[in-house]
């Protein structure tokens, strides 16, 4: 199993990268990671539950689980879910073919990425 050596947030590109102990540096946005969380609330009991309108998601919060995960929060108020090294990973490896099954989840579900508010500050 490949460790994480280090996970660092941008805040203004709103980009995860996560850094393994083998070199690879894999990068996420928030709302990536939001709608595959591997909570129980996202993954369901058997069913995965569709999260949409995550587009504009950020992390609020990085918390470390022990030296084999990390907790991540999410400013829309999600914070169950525990990511794993394994699980980081998994992510890295399949990001193409996940990111396009959640696309064509949404589509199926007339769904998608945008707000569900639009709010204008003044």
């Amino acid at each position: 199993m490949h460790q994480v050596t280090k996970l660092h947030y941008h805040r203004q590109s709103k980009i995860l990268d996560v850094h393994f102990d083998d070199g690879l540096c894999a990068s996420f946005s928030p709302e990536f990671l939001r709608v595959l969380s591997p909570s129980a609330e996202v993954r369901g009991h058997g069913k995965p539950r569709l999260v949409s309108h995550k587009k504009q998601v950020a992390i609020s919060q990085i918390l470390a689980v022990g030296l084999y995960a990390a907790k991540i929060v999410f400013d829309d108020g999600h914070n169950s879910g525990i990511y794993s090294w394994p699980y980081l990973r998994e992510l890295h490896q399949n990001r193409e073919a996940l990111w396009q099954d959640y696309l064509n989840r949404l589509a199926a579900a007339n769904s998608n990425r945008e707000a569900s508010l639009n709010i204008k500050q003044l």
